[in-house]
């Protein structure tokens, strides 16, 4: 039985995000009418009234993300006026020297967030096109954010001083669309060092061969499509951080119209690398040889639609990591990606450890363009919301089926359940 509440013109126009705090009981809402709220959940009644309003940016706010409340109550917005603010709640007796939210002290918006207000304590304006997406890293790695812009720039910000949040340092700034796949399609494995490595066996110069190759066989294709090209409007922007401390800091990333998404290590000794490449196209235009170069194949090439959402599953002591993608064609895909073992898993002639991922669900019920997937906190629920108007609850259960676990709409009931999707050997059985 799923549990639904209502908030009634939460906004003057449409929502572009909502961001659940640390424990589920605050509620950050975003829109194209520049403002942001902040809800609070009334336990007994379960009702959301509005803790503070402001106007948080000139343009479109896209995304917001909170950090972890280890470091405070910090909010940060990501907008189409190419920025992103970082808020601070504070009290009012804090605030006297500090930029506020705008709201006057005898408005509304300060009255109804009792003795407490969100302040702006640092601006990033480094984006050359409109900010897309802004997630904080895990908190084990620090006070850190990754932003997505239509740049197709992933740039990560580190807080210098968190007692202040107002200096932030650019420390990786990576072009998405040009950095080198490791891989050609889901279905190959990636030579990769692991944490206990210091380099990895696959090489540099031949992969960027063989990314140089592949990428200019597929832009014909991608410029081609009736309609679309590579207007702005056409894309996705999407950015996720791995939960799992021990590989490291990694992120899931996508940009433009090319419907894949690009798995990347950061590491402070050396300049991000692509782990793998999660692309749900049956096969690539060609395979790579011995010299480098690309093999035409038979048949057309198939139509890439935007990933417009990408969410990486808490691991809980799983083997595998989850990662979720929605996209413009209206697809639900789950991926199973495994990590490289030291011992196992052994592929190649320099016996050398590798990644791999392969798609363990594939749903189309929305039948419109999917714009979020989330996961619940243990990663064994995910939720998905379409252009259909409807919020989809997928979950695996004994027997190695994905299901739907029902789904609601504004305009409808309750939905009946669906088929199932059995994946073969490829579902995962929790």
């Amino acid at each position: 039985m799923i549990q639904t509440g209502l908030i009634q013109s939460a906004h003057n126009d449409l929502l572009t995000d909502v961001a659940y705090d640390f424990y589920g009981l605050r509620l950050a809402t975003c829109s194209l009418d520049q403002r942001i709220k902040v809800w609070q959940v009334d336990e007994s009644n379960g009702n959301w009234n509005v803790e503070d309003d402001w106007k948080a940016h000139d343009a479109t706010v896209s995304k917001l993300s909170w950090a972890h409340p280890e470091f405070g109550t910090i909010l940060a917005s990501a907008s189409f006026d190419r920025t992103v603010k970082i808020w601070e709640q504070t009290s009012f007796a804090s605030t006297t020297d500090s930029q506020t939210n705008g709201a006057g002290a005898g408005s509304p918006q300060a009255a109804s967030c009792g003795s407490s207000r969100w302040v702006e304590r640092a601006v990033l304006v480094d984006a050359r096109g409109t900010v897309r997406a802004v997630e904080f890293a895990p908190h084990h790695f620090g006070l850190k954010l990754a932003t997505v812009s239509s740049d197709n720039h992933v740039r990560i910000y580190e807080c210098l001083e968190q007692s202040s949040l107002a200096t932030w340092q650019l420390s990786e700034e990576v072009d998405v669309s040009t950095l080198p796949s490791a891989s050609l399609s889901s279905s190959y494995s990636v030579a990769f060092a692991t944490p206990t490595q210091t380099s990895a066996t696959l090489e540099g110069a031949s992969a960027t061969l063989v990314a140089q190759a592949l990428q200019q066989s597929q832009n014909p294709a991608t410029q081609g499509r009736p309609g679309m090209g590579n207007r702005e409007a056409d894309g996705g922007w999407c950015i996720s951080w791995c939960k799992d401390r021990y590989w490291g800091e990694i992120i899931a990333a996508g940009c433009g119209v090319s419907g894949a998404i690009k798995i990347i290590q950061l590491s402070p000794s050396r300049r991000p690398i692509t782990l793998l490449t999660l692309d749900p196209s049956p096969s690539p235009v060609g395979l790579p040889t011995e010299a480098g170069t690309l093999l035409a194949s038979d048949g057309d090439t198939p139509t890439p639609f935007a990933i417009t959402s990408v969410a990486w599953a808490p691991s809980c002591g799983r083997s595998y990591h989850l990662i979720a993608t929605g996209g413009r064609d209206g697809h639900v895909r789950i991926w199973r990606v495994k990590p490289a073992e030291e011992e196992a898993d052994v592929e190649g002639e320099g016996g050398d450890p590798k990644w791999s991922a392969n798609v363990v669900a594939d749903f189309d019920h929305h039948k419109s363009a999917v714009g979020r997937v989330e996961w619940n906190i243990t990663g064994t629920v995910l939720s998905s919301a379409g252009n259909d108007g409807r919020v989809r609850l997928w979950k695996a259960t004994i027997g190695n089926v994905w299901r739907t676990a029902g789904s609601i709409g504004v305009e409808q009931s309750e939905d009946t359940q669906d088929a199932d999707v059995n994946m073969g050997e490829n579902a995962i059985a929790e």
